[in-house]
């Protein structure tokens, strides 16, 4: 089993930062994938941003510019920095991992608040 803990969501201006942090432990398992996510209030989950095992990354054309997904191996943590955040930017947002064999596990969210 993995467990998935996400930090580093609050409350930011518009035009501020924030750094999203997804620390993983448990059970060893071959990775395909760290992936962000958040969903805001009456909408669908929706895919922000994503790193593969080797590296390659993408990121979704909203946040293009704006959002950098990273990872360190040797913390089993991802991060999301985050930069000229926007309103529409406000949700909670997921960390999940993806292994070979196609199982998803996700962390608990964290809330992120763009206003002044």
């Amino acid at each position: 089993q993995v467990q998935l803990v996400e930090s580093g969501g609050g409350l930011v201006q518009p035009g501020g930062s924030l750094r999203l942090s997804c620390a993983a432990s448990g059970s060893p398992f071959s990775l395909n994938s760290d992936s962000w996510y958040r969903q805001a209030p009456g909408k669908e989950r929706e895919l922000v941003a994503r790193i593969f095992a080797y590296g390659t990354t993408d990121v979704a054309d909203s946040v293009k510019g704006r959002f950098t997904i990273s990872r360190v191996n040797a913390k089993n943590t991802i991060y999301l920095q985050m930069n000229s955040l926007k309103p529409e930017d406000t949700a909670i947002y997921y960390c999940m991992k993806l292994t070979t064999l196609g199982t998803a596990y996700w962390g608990q969210g964290t809330q992120v608040t763009v206003s002044s």
